[in-house]
C-alpha cells in the first residue's frame, strides 16, 4: 500500500493512495477463508467447500468490501501516523473509474486539517463576576407581582356598572327555541368579564350591568361545539345579576403564601430570594462568560479551515435572514449571500469553537449519561403527550445527540476555565446588572 502527498498549503492536504491488486486479492482470500467454515455448497459438506469455487462464487461480493477496508484501513493509519485531524470529512473518489479486476486500486483523498492551537496560560486571565444580593425591595417587589397574579375580588359600589375585568355574580337559565336545556343554568356562578370562557358574545352582552339587574343574552352556539343537539343553535340565557365585584391585588398574608406552597409568608419570602438570586447569578453568569471568549479571542490567533469558516458564516446568513423575514418558515427562498460581517462573526465563532474543543480534551472534560438524559427529558417537555417519542428519536439520530451535546460540553469547558482564571467578585445593584445584560443583548 502506498501513500503519496500530492498538496500541503496551509492547512489543506491531498494524498494519493494506491491498494495493489495483490494487497487486494489477499484481504479478499482471508476474507473467503474466515467464511469458508460456514459455507454450505451442493456437493460438499459444510466448511469444506475448495477455495478456488469460493472464490469463484463470492468473490465479486467479497471484494467490494475488501475494497472500501482496504481504503478505510489506509485513511485510518495514515491520520494515526501523521497526527492530523480533519475539519471535515475527507473527500475521497476512487481516480481510475476503468477499474477492472486484476488492477490496483488508486484512490484520491483530499482535505482541510484542523490547526494545532497554542497553549493557553489560563491563569493569566482576569475577569469580573457581577455579585446581586436579593434585597428586601426586590422581594417586596415580587411578593407584590404574585399578588397581582393571585387577585381577589372587592364588591363594587351598589348602582356601580360591570366593566371589563370584573367579576360578575349571578344566577342564570339558558333557553333553546323556549325549552331550558341540560347544563343551561347555574345560580351564584362567577364569571370575569373578558375571561372568553363562555360562549362568544356573551361576556361582551354583561358589560354595563349592575347588581340586581336582570338581563337577556342570546348567542348563538357555534358549529363546532361539543354537544351535538346545540350546534349552531341560538340560546337565550336570562340573568340575575347579583353582585358586581371589581379585581384588587391579593392580601399579602400567609393565606396568600399558602396558594403558592409555602408554609406562610416568611417561607414564600425565602424562596423568592432564593428564586432572585439564581436568576441574577445566570445573569451574571453569561456577562462573565462573555468576558472570558472576548478575552480568548484576544489571546490566541492561529489559522483556520476555510471550510469550517464558508459553513458558519453561511449558517448565520441563513438564520439571521429568517429572523428578518419569520414570515418564511421552509427553506424556499432566493440564495443568502454571505457578507464580511457574516464571515467575520464566523471567524470568531471557530475561532472559539476550536479552541474549547481543545481546553476541553485536554482537561479530560466530559458529558455523562445523566446529564445527556436529563437535557434530553427537559427538551421533551416541550412536546406534551409526546416525550417519549422525541427521547426515543434523539436515542436513535447520532446527529441530535450531538447537537444536544455541545452546549452542555461548551458549558463545562467554560466552568474549567473559570476555576483556573482569576476572578474578582463585584457586588452591584440589580439597575447595574440588567444594564449589563442589555449591553450584551445589543452587542
Amino acid at each position: 500500500m502506498q501513500v503519496k502527498e500530492t498538496l500541503n498549503e496551509g492547512l489543506k492536504r491531498g494524498y494519493t493512495i494506491t491498494v495493489t491488486a495483490a494487497e487486494l486479492d489477499a484481504k479478499v482470500m482471508d476474507k473467503l477463508k474466515e467464511a469458508q467454515p460456514d459455507v454450505e455448497m451442493k456437493g460438499f459438506r459444510k466448511g469444506k467447500v475448495p477455495m478456488p469455487l469460493l472464490k469463484k462464487q463470492f468473490g465479486p461480493k467479497v471484494l467490494g468490501e475488501a475494497m472500501q477496508e482496504a481504503v478505510d484501513g489506509a485513511m485510518n493509519d495514515h491520520f494515526e501516523s501523521c497526527g492530523d485531524r480533519p475539519a471535515m470529512q475527507p473527500d475521497v473518489k476512487m481516480t481510475n473509474d476503468d477499474w477492472k479486476e486484476g488492477d490496483d486500486v488508486v484512490v484520491e483523498m483530499t482535505y482541510e486539517k484542523l490547526p494545532n492551537i497554542p497553549d493557553v496560560d489560563l491563569s493569566k486571565i482576569k475577569l469580573e463576576k457581577l455579585v446581586v444580593k436579593a434585597d428586601d425591595a426586590s422581594i417586596d417587589e415580587a411578593l407584590a407581582s404574585l399578588a397581582e397574579t393571585a387577585q381577589d375580588f372587592k364588591s363594587r359600589k351598589k348602582g356601580s356598572k360591570a366593566k371589563d375585568g370584573d367579576q360578575v355574580v349571578m344566577d342564570f337559565v339558558g333557553k333553546v327555541d323556549g325549552e331550558a336545556f341540560e347544563g343551561g343554568s347555574a345560580e351564584d356562578y362567577p364569571l370575569v368579564l373578558g375571561s372568553n370562557s363562555f360562549i362568544p358574545g356573551f361576556e361582551e352582552q354583561l358589560v354595563g350591568v349592575k347588581a340586581e339587574e336582570k338581563k337577556d343574552v342570546t348567542v348563538n352556539f357555534p358549529d363546532d361545539y361539543q354537544a351535538e343537539h346545540l350546534k349552531g343553535k341560538e340560546a337565550v340565557f336570562a340573568c340575575t345579576i347579583k353582585e358586581v365585584k371589581e379585581p384588587v391585588a391579593a392580601e399579602i398574608n400567609d393565606d396568600m403564601a399558602k396558594k403558592f406552597g409555602a408554609e406562610d409568608l416568611a417561607a414564600l419570602k425565602v424562596q423568592i430570594g432564593e428564586r432572585l438570586e439564581a436568576e441574577y447569578s445566570g445573569a451574571s453568569r453569561a456577562i462573565m462568560k462573555r468576558g472570558l471568549l472576548d478575552a480568548l479571542d484576544g489571546l490566541v490567533d492561529f489559522d483556520l479551515p476555510p471550510s469550517l469558516l464558508d459553513a458558519e458564516a453561511g449558517q448565520i446568513a441563513h438564520q439571521l435572514w429568517h429572523e428578518e423575514n419569520p414570515d418564511v418558515q421552509g427553506h424556499d427562498h432566493p440564495e443568502i449571500e454571505t457578507t464580511d460581517e457574516h464571515k467575520k462573526l464566523a471567524t470568531r465563532r471557530v475561532r472559539l469553537g476550536l479552541l474549547l474543543a481543545e481546553l476541553g480534551q485536554k482537561a479530560e472534560v466530559e458529558v455523562t449519561d445523566a446529564e445527556m438524559t436529563q437535557a434530553i427529558m427537559n427538551q421533551a417537555r416541550q412536546y406534551p403527550g409526546q416525550e417519549r417519542q422525541f427521547f426515543e428519536f434523539v436515542q436513535k439520530n447520532q446527529q441530535m445527540q450531538q447537537q444536544m451535546r455541545a452546549p452542555i460540553f461548551e458549558d463545562k469547558v467554560v466552568d474549567y476555565v473559570f476555576e483556573q482564571a482569576s476572578v474578582e467578585d463585584k457586588e452591584v445593584s440589580k439597575d447595574d446588572l440588567q444594564k449589563a445584560v442589555e449591553a450584551l443583548v445589543d452587542e
